[in-house]
């Protein structure tokens, strides 16, 4: 599906009404995604030639460069090698003769003559004053040599000519209707062109001021139609009117609250309130909750199903793997004791006991379900579920998050997520929700301390182990790969975890990596939390894994191949006791990169501060999987870059839904695309 399609241009004509297109040709565009006069519409150049003509007294050696002249000597025509020439002549720019070759290009001979103005592109020696032409275009006098020419260059896999692509998009613009689409106001208030506009430009610009504003407005369209949608996804989701409100009783859950062996930070008071007040409204909640790893969150989740039972009613809470749903639920049943009913549901839970759990849920006398994915298949059905909490969101397609939802018709939605998402980012993946967010970590919890080493500096890093391990501690080491690649220079996990054995004895290191069943990391990861082993080896399988406090020490090689977001993921999985704990990042960089990403994560633990560099690093496109996340992968706009306009485009669709003034019923068209585009979003 893909979300940023504008369907507001209109053609009668198929493409086989395009000049010079034929079966031959239609089959290279359908190869190319392109089955409609739209299509090729909206394939927009991916970047732009300059052929602007230059002063030659202000090129430079080896540069590439246009010129225009006149003509002063014929052709001459020299050939060498197997069907090889070349043709060459002399033509007069500015009082300077220059010297003019083409390779293998005879044909230009016949528009070569005495005294004709051409217009040569080509890659210009500056002490021989010869210019090695690639492309020849007679001119005609009065021609403006100060008129900048942009030809747009388009990504057609070697399957059509660029110049017979243009041709087609110069047809298609001529046999298309763009439809108006921006408000009025909008295009006065921010000096945009509409649709049309902005399409005929970016296919053929003629000069640089009107390319710079056609794409300022068409990343405007991409912004504001999809913030258009996630307000109207907003609206929707937060204008569903629930039964009753939910009378839970403050005085138990403040008791409650009370009994827990920490204090609530600040921030995790805040987020309660926020949470509190939408279950008490009469609209459902939608809200996503962001906090680093160990920030609390579950703790804020706790009180908040705590304080449904409080009332009779029911809660749910969906994790990505079976093992961290077996610890959210032993945490809850420490934290609730007796006060509440807490079941667990797992595709490993079966025969009677399913049968009994699933009972016991009907009659309402299962206050809270942890599980996995099996929570939503059909069988299950609770008495009155009204909240449905999912931890590690972004691990959960649309439409799983949405099955569990109607489980129950008046439940509120709470996402939470430990990947702290970048706010130009959260804006617009997350658009449909209300954002809470901890920022601080609870008290008493020290500041992992990051270090930076090189392979050849293993061995202080297994004198630190065995220190840690000394003081009954435990030992996470991360590597990218499972076996050996001839491709990538880089430690694998097999290897690493054969050496640590031999460093440590068999017995006392695990091996877990991508390839196991389910029921072997089930089965490791354990060990590892009851501490029958010191040293897990993995792969990045650990990045959402089981709470393990006594873990103290982590080593994550080749840590440069790795994300920001990636690595503080990791790096989370240690810290999370009042121990002071230690992460080594293991890495010989070899580029820019990779030594700002070390530098990075050693001046910060703060995930927020890390996700905004990450977004700025890898950009939108591959920040935590969010193509999965129904970002759009836009055409022209780009949301790290135009952060701003990204902003406004929310607030003008925010306000222009708020007062009414954008009308779908008038706007058919518009109407169309946005609801399309919101069905296909809800069911990704």
């Amino acid at each position: 599906m893909e979300q940023n399609k504008l369907t507001l241009i209109h053609s009668e004509h198929p493409l086989s009404d395009l000049k010079g297109v034929g079966p031959k040709s239609i089959g290279y565009l359908n190869e190319l995604g392109i089955y409609s006069i739209e299509d090729i519409l909206l394939k927009l150049p991916y970047a732009y030639d300059d052929e602007t003509a230059m002063d030659i007294h202000s090129v430079s050696d080896g540069e590439k460069v246009t010129l225009i002249g006149e003509v002063y000597t014929p052709p001459s025509i020299a050939h060498f090698g197997r069907k090889k020439s070349k043709i060459s002549f002399h033509m007069m720019v500015n009082e300077v003769a220059v010297r003019v070759e083409f390779f293998n290009q005879l044909y230009i001979k016949q528009h070569i003559e005495i005294g004709a103005l051409v217009k040569i592109t080509g890659k210009f020696n500056l002490k021989k004053q010869i210019l090695s032409g690639t492309k020849f275009q007679k001119v005609s006098v009065d021609l403006d040599v100060n008129q900048p020419i942009f030809q747009p260059k388009y990504s057609l896999k070697g399957l059509i000519k660029n110049a017979t692509y243009k041709k087609m998009v110069h047809d298609a613009l001529n046999k298309a209707i763009v439809h108006p689409l921006l408000p009025v106001e909008l295009k006065e208030k921010y000096k945009l062109w509409d649709l049309d506009q902005c399409l005929a430009i970016l296919h053929q610009p003629t000069n640089n001021v009107d390319l710079k504003q056609a794409r300022r407005s068409f990343a405007f369209i991409e912004l504001f139609l999809f913030q258009l949608k996630m307000r109207l996804l907003h609206k929707k989701e937060h204008g569903v009117q629930i039964r009753s409100k939910i009378n839970y009783n403050i005085d138990e859950v403040k008791q409650f609250i009370k009994t827990l062996p920490f204090e609530l930070t600040d921030a995790q008071k805040q987020v309660v309130n926020e949470i509190f007040r939408d279950m008490h409204s009469d609209m459902r909640m939608n809200r996503l909750l962001q906090g680093d790893v160990g920030s609390g969150k579950t703790v804020v989740a706790a009180i908040c199903m705590y304080a449904l039972k409080t009332c009779g009613l029911q809660s749910a809470l969906m994790v990505p793997t079976e093992i961290l749903a077996e610890q959210h639920a032993t945490s809850l049943s420490e934290l609730f004791g007796d006060r509440a009913n807490i079941a667990l549901l797992t595709s490993s839970v079966k025969g009677k006991k399913r049968a009994l759990i699933l009972e016991q849920l009907v009659q309402g006398e299962i206050d809270i379900l942890v599980g996995t994915h099996a929570l939503i298949s059909d069988p299950i059905v609770f008495k009155d579920l009204r909240l449905v909490i999912t931890d590690e969101q972004h691990r959960f397609g649309v439409n799983q998050r949405k099955l569990l939802r109607e489980k129950g018709p008046d439940s509120n939605v709470l996402f939470m997520t430990a990947t702290p998402i970048p706010r130009t980012l959260a804006i617009s993946v997350f658009g449909e929700m209300d954002v809470s967010m901890i920022k601080h970590m609870p008290k008493g919890r020290k500041p992992i301390i990051t270090t930076w080493a090189k392979h050849q500096e293993i061995e202080s890093i297994i004198q630190m182990a065995k220190v840690e391990i000394s003081k009954g501690r435990q030992m996470y080491v991360i590597c990218p790969l499972i076996e050996a690649s001839e491709k990538l220079d880089v430690q694998n996990a097999v290897e690493i975890y054969e050496y640590y054995q031999q460093r440590f004895g068999n017995e006392r290191v695990g091996l877990l990596h991508g390839k196991m069943k389910p029921i072997e990391k089930d089965a490791i990861m354990m060990q590892f939390a009851n501490h029958e082993l010191d040293i897990l080896v993995s792969t990045t399988v650990v990045e959402v894994g089981v709470n393990v406090p006594n873990a103290t020490l982590m080593a994550i090689y080749d840590a440069d191949r790795f994300g920001l977001s990636t690595l503080h993921q990791l790096r989370g999985r240690v810290g999370r006791s009042e121990h002071q704990s230690y992460c080594v990042l293991i890495s010989n960089p070899e580029s820019e990169t990779g030594i700002e990403r070390m530098n990075i994560m050693t001046s910060t633990t703060d995930g927020f501060v890390l996700s905004e560099k990450d977004l700025e690093m890898r950009g939108p496109g591959d920040f935590f999987g969010v193509k999965q996340s129904g970002l759009p992968d836009f055409k022209v706009a780009n949301i790290v870059e135009d952060y701003r306009m990204l902003e406004v485009a929310r607030d003008e669709a925010s306000s222009l839904i708020l007062n009414g003034a954008i009308d779908l019923e008038e706007n058919k068209i518009l109407k169309q695309h946005i609801l399309n585009d919101i069905v296909a979003y809800q069911t990704n």
